[in-house]
């Protein structure tokens, strides 16, 4: 029930869809009284005193209340389907707005899969058991005791008989309440399953095809497919067991109304009449406790899915300390003093790193894989929070700068390049969304990309494809480096920026860069050694230590681990 008095104050905020919606079904419920009435009349009088002239009358009032109830039922669905469209866009926004400020530990621990399916999945079943169920059960509450009023009219001794089976149904529905939780979240997180299994593999479709393990994977679906069809057949067992059962017992209360009062019509105590309205009225106090339990399955399904998705909601949002100062432009001088981190206390990462960067500066970053070069520049855009030390831009603590300013002063160009699956222009007005297209051919021409794009169908409006699958690595590359000259950032990281390529790419990638460097801070994390050669200073580091700093002569003639790195091709010179 937590769950669902977390999704009201979303229904709160559309008072008139969720007020027309309950007096629509309030009103077409009401209906309900009127054909058992005409039944009546036409049974006892038309019929039994011979009123022919009756009759016309009470099937033009029975087409009125019909006509009536069907289109209160209409506009009830209208509104309906308005304000559960409303409520689920809200709380799928502020489930994604909070999505997005999650810090990136959050995401390293789950599948892409599993977070789209509480977006869209579990959000929607959410918001179905909720409007559903206020709506649905209030109008089948509703409909329970007017039918109960109505019949304790006509015979109170018939209307106990009929109720006789209420307590069952009601025991009936907790013990499946009761055993239910554990079947629906056991067949959520198969889906989630399923769904991320599903999005890795077409993600990963050239792999697949280039390693010919299609029918590995196809097995591995075929099994996630299983756990489904298992935990769902488990939940459609129980309800094969609890739905019919309930339908036997509502049965036996018709017979208790066929036995009951056919008795008290052979003893004179009811009217023939009275008895057809009775058995009318017994279908419509059972029908709405039949669609009780079926707002208890969807309540079950929806409970599991609301763990779901405000188990996101409660996830504690990355610190954003500081004040936002969009007035002051950063400069770019960057100071580590005694910066340690690890993701685990027992495995520390980094271990008292300290370096100044003056601003325009070329900082390199060498050493082996795993010595922890990514982690200290994710330690200036705080992708993570560094354990211990200080961090300072222009001498100001990193902390006491908000995350939106300090990322807008800051570019970052990866190995892997990130695009959209949208056009060129969309990709790089990321980095200015309000840029003109003379801009974009500008920094396109920077960044040695302005021949390719143009040879595209549409040019700058050329639909990329998913993650720019219609472009090389090196294309794809010069587009990142276009975007952040287009962001024009005080700081720049470059993390193996002309990684993977071919020598001759990599000179129009290294061009690009020398350009996009000028008159920034840039911290540059590369194998080659044509990129860090010409750095104001190379730091080495060893396991999360700086064991060597300098430049590039002096760190050669010292003989240490940079000058292993450069003999071992670690360090590679692609110059002629």
């Amino acid at each position: 029930m937590q769950v669902f008095i977390r999704v009201l104050p979303y229904v709160r905020r559309y008072p008139a869809l969720a007020f027309g919606t309950l007096f629509c079904a309030v009103a077409g419920t009401l209906m309900v009284i009127v054909f058992p009435a005409i039944t009546q009349r036409i049974v006892d009088q038309v019929i039994g005193q011979n009123r022919p002239d009756l009759l016309l009358p009470l099937v033009a009032l029975g087409f009125v209340a019909f006509l009536a109830q069907n289109g209160l039922n209409s506009l009830r669905i209208f509104f309906n389907n308005h304000f559960e469209q409303r409520v689920i866009f809200d709380l799928r926004s502020q489930l994604y707005a909070h999505i997005q400020r999650l810090p990136l530990t959050w995401f390293d621990n789950r599948s892409t899969g599993d977070i789209m399916t509480r977006l869209s999945e579990d959000v929607t079943s959410v918001e179905r058991v909720l409007i559903d169920g206020i709506e649905q059960g209030t109008v089948a509450v509703l409909q329970i005791l007017i039918v109960s009023g109505v019949m304790m009219a006509y015979s109170p001794a018939l209307t106990a008989a009929v109720l006789l089976p209420i307590p069952l149904l009601g025991a009936g529905a907790l013990i499946y309440t009761l055993t239910a939780r554990t079947r629906y979240r056991k067949q959520r997180q198969a889906v989630s399953a399923l769904n991320s299994l599903l999005h890795d593999n077409i993600a990963g479709i050239r792999q697949i095809k280039t390693y010919t393990s299609e029918k590995r994977e196809h097995v591995r679906f075929n099994e996630a497919s299983n756990d489904v069809r298992l935990t769902t057949l488990t939940v459609m067992k129980a309800w094969a067991l609890y739905q019919p059962g309930m339908e036997f017992i509502s049965s036996c209360g018709l017979l208790l109304v066929a036995g009951f009062g056919t008795s008290q019509v052979l003893s004179g105590a009811m009217d023939i009449g009275a008895l057809v309205a009775f058995f009318v009225l017994t279908r419509y106090l059972y029908e709405p406790v039949g669609r009780l339990h079926q707002l208890n399955q969807i309540f079950q399904s929806g409970r599991a899915a609301g763990d779901r998705v405000f188990e996101i909601m409660d996830s504690e949002c990355e610190p954003d300390e500081g004040a936002e100062n969009p007035t002051s432009r950063v400069n770019g001088q960057v100071s580590y003093r005694d910066v340690s981190f690890s993701y685990d206390p027992k495995m520390p990462v980094l271990d008292k790193i300290n370096l100044e960067a003056k601003s325009g500066e070329m900082v390199a970053l060498v050493g082996p894989t795993g010595a922890g070069k990514s982690t200290i520049v994710n330690l200036l855009v705080r992708f993570y929070e560094f354990t211990s030390g200080e961090i300072l831009i222009d001498g100001i603590p990193l902390r006491n700068i908000s995350k939106s300013h300090l990322r807008h002063s800051i570019a970052v160009v990866t190995q892997e390049s990130f695009l959209f699956n949208g056009t060129t222009a969309e990709n790089l007005r990321i980095g200015k969304p309000d840029a003109t297209e003379d801009e974009l051919w500008e920094v396109l021409r920077a960044a040695n990309a302005a021949d390719f794009i143009k040879r595209l169908p549409k040019g700058l409006h050329t639909p990329l494809g998913e993650r720019g699958v219609k472009l090389s690595v090196g294309e794809k590359q010069r587009l990142s480096i276009a975007r952040a000259l287009l962001k024009n950032p005080p700081i720049l990281i470059l993390d193996e920026a002309t990684a993977s390529v071919d020598t001759a790419t990599e000179r129009l990638i290294q061009e690009a860069l020398d350009r996009l460097m000028q008159n920034r801070t840039s911290f540059v994390i590369a194998h080659r050694l044509s990129t860090v050669r010409h750095a104001d200073q190379i730091l080495v580091l060893e396991r999360g230590k700086i064991t060597e700093r300098g430049i590039h002569n002096e760190l050669l003639a010292a003989g240490g681990l940079y000058a292993e790195l450069c003999r071992s091709s670690f360090l590679h010179d692609t110059e002629d």
